[in-house]
């Protein structure tokens, strides 16, 4: 009982981590940007990779803990294969930017590829998955310095 008693502090630790780290900026702020007309592919690419993280992560709290409405994950995996796919062919041409933001991408698609199996078949989620997020981000913010290096 004592193990099992420490798993779920360990799990609530973790779960209260990624909400402190990921959700709460998100919360705070205070518009979401678009990108501006005429901008290059390596901006799209950024933005719409940083659309699909931000999405992700905003909302997979809802999911922190079993039982989970299926049809609630349903709707959210849709919507956010929705967003990867639509950041993936965002990600298609050559410059640094979109290379960057396609392993972003990719990186996300594994995470929530994992977490839906995980969530499916009552397993556990990815025990990598702060570190995974973590990366992702810093993809999208390379790809982020990358696109402003081309726009000078």
């Amino acid at each position: 009982m004592q193990g099992n008693t420490l798993v779920k502090l360990v799990i609530a630790a973790i779960v209260l981590f990624v909400l402190w780290k990921e959700v709460l900026p998100r919360l705070t702020k205070s518009e979401i940007s678009k990108p501006a007309e005429g901008t290059s592919a390596g901006t799209n690419c950024v933005f719409e990779a940083r659309q699909a993280s931000e999405y992700w992560g905003g909302t997979l709290a809802h999911f922190a803990n079993p039982p989970y409405d299926m049809a609630a994950w349903d709707d959210f995996k849709s919507k956010v294969d929705a967003h990867i796919s639509r950041a993936a062919d965002k990600c298609s041409c050559e410059q640094d930017a979109c290379k960057l933001g396609k392993q972003a991408v990719d990186e996300l698609r594994g995470l929530a590829g994992e977490m839906d199996s995980a969530i499916r078949n009552g397993g556990s989620p990815p025990s990598d998955a702060v570190q995974r997020q973590e990366r992702i981000d810093n993809a999208i913010n390379d790809a982020s310095a990358a696109a402003d290096r081309n726009k000078g």
